[in-house]
């Protein structure tokens, strides 16, 4: 009696991704990436986009353990 469950396939190839499958979500997630730091890094004082201090207190101790000076 064989197990299905546990039987060996029988072919092994794996077929490649293409590049214009990876190209859109690997800009996305740079594009997300650059955002992120830009909130975390920059987001305060004069290059601020966003009046008041909340975004510079809602990221305030990610600035301190990326090593970005802040006070």
């Amino acid at each position: 009696m064989t197990n299905a469950a546990f039987a060996t396939p029988t072919s092994t190839h794996v077929e490649p991704i293409p590049v214009a499958a990876i190209l859109p979500w690997a800009v996305f997630a740079g594009l997300m990436l650059l955002l992120t730091v830009y909130f975390v890094g920059a987001e305060e004082g004069a290059t601020s986009l966003i009046g008041g201090s909340f975004v510079h207190e809602f990221v305030h101790d990610g600035r301190h353990l990326l090593g970005f000076p802040c006070h």
